[in-house]
């Protein structure tokens, strides 16, 4: 795409905006053929079992109210939420939409979402085992299945304004790592064995999944769509045996397998069911895949498993002007980067590794992509408080960003 229609699509999502409002999708107008699909990793997780619940029992939390509000500007139709910490009553959820999402943030029109659905995660569940070779097992974080202080933090929430078909949805949170054909399993470096970091008994009960793999069918008036979400590790935090590098790798992968006719026969469900999706299916993948295409830690290209997949429509990628302005201004890591910030999703520390494509919204070839935007507004703009800047004085809420260190990323797409 060239620079001039980057600026063109950027001065567009800059004006509307500044007027607080983003192109609504032809569903919201009743016309049944076009729906907004988005991604959001709202960092509302938080730091022991039930915090989220109590949090969300009022309706003034500061960061919670910049969620939402981002939230209703955008108007998404079906929407995953990442770092949304899991309740099996589903009680934050409830909570989130009547006391947030039901509520006019600064004006902005509240948003319904009737339709939704959560389930448990790998993250914070013990393991028994000592996976990060540290020689102490402990129940969470890094011995848990998945990286986490309490089972369920750092979960995932689908939300939608069309039914889900509920009785088809597929889960993927006990597929284990090792059953993956090919597998990426990290090596001990100090020993002459291949992938041994982790132990025979230990890859019989390691999952692939750091969160899980759902497929999440989404009715609507052009058929079923399937809603393919994720939130696969961050490649960082480990040593030379690149043990969570190459688990982003394989997590992402699995979406790919998935998809692809006659690469997913090795996959099977939680419920024992098997094979990837039906080679006619509509899909859309989404999730903070935790992976940049050209900059960042990720391993061997891990993202590019799905952009460069010929099942994957990656026409109109994603831009915001507030990508590009940050990166300048932020300067450090941001300057020898070699992707185009325009692309940009994730606010992440000028040192290393700067800001990232992390976040994305992938349609399947044979859906048109009417329309996409990544919520981050110039500096100049009234909404830019709600993404705001690095703040110390913000830590205490998770993150220290108003709202989150991503951005939510959106795709309009035709169904009919």
């Amino acid at each position: 795409m060239s620079a001039s229609r980057l600026a063109l699509r950027a001065a567009l999502v800059a004006a509307a905006l500044a007027l607080g409002v983003l192109p609504a999708s032809a569903s919201a107008k009743g016309h049944g053929d076009e729906l907004r699909f988005a991604t959001f990793n709202a960092s509302l997780n938080r730091y022991e079992a039930g915090q989220l619940v109590s949090v969300l029992s009022t309706p003034d939390d500061p960061q919670v109210r910049n969620v939402a509000e981002i939230i209703q500007r955008a108007r998404p139709d079906v929407l995953l939420i990442n770092e949304f910490d899991y309740d099996a009553a589903g009680r934050a959820v409830e909570l989130f939409q009547s006391n947030y999402l039901g509520r006019s943030q600064h004006g902005a029109k509240p948003i319904d979402f009737p339709y939704t659905f959560v389930a448990e995660v790998n993250t914070g569940l013990p393991s028994g085992k000592d996976l990060d070779n540290n020689g102490t097992i402990t129940p969470n974080n890094n011995d848990a299945l998945g990286f986490g202080a309490f089972p369920g933090q750092y979960g995932l929430a689908v939300l939608s304004r069309r039914p889900i078909a509920y009785d088809e949805i597929r889960t993927f949170q006990r597929f284990l790592w090792k059953d993956m054909p090919g597998a990426l399993l990290p090596d001990d470096p100090s020993t002459p064995a291949p992938a041994d970091w982790y132990s025979p008994d230990e890859l019989d009960i390691f999952r692939l999944s750091s969160k899980s793999h759902w497929d999440v069918p989404i009715k609507t008036r052009g058929g079923r769509i399937h809603f393919l979400v994720s939130h696969p590790t961050p490649p960082v935090f480990d040593g030379p045996e690149d043990r969570n590098g190459t688990r982003n790798h394989d997590e992402i992968r699995f979406w790919s397998d998935y998809v692809t006719p006659g690469k997913g026969r090795y996959i099977y469900d939680d419920k024992g069911g098997r094979g990837g999706l039906a080679p006619s299916a509509h899909f859309v993948i989404a999730g903070d895949q935790n992976a940049d295409p050209l900059d960042g830690d990720s391993t061997q290209g891990a993202v590019r498993q799905l952009l460069e997949n010929p099942r994957i429509n990656t026409s109109n990628p994603p831009t915001s002007p507030g990508g590009p302005e940050q990166a300048a201004l932020q300067g450090g890591a941001n300057a020898t980067q070699l992707g185009d910030p325009a692309f940009d999703t994730a606010d992440f520390a000028d040192t290393t590794p700067g800001n990232l494509r992390a976040d994305y919204v992938l349609p399947d070839r044979h859906t048109k992509i009417k329309g996409s935007f990544v919520f981050w507004p110039l500096q100049s703009d009234p909404l830019f408080g709600l993404v705001g800047t690095f703040n110390p004085a913000l830590l205490p809420d998770g993150n220290g960003f108003p709202s989150s260190d991503h951005r939510l990323v959106a795709v309009d797409v035709a169904t009919g």
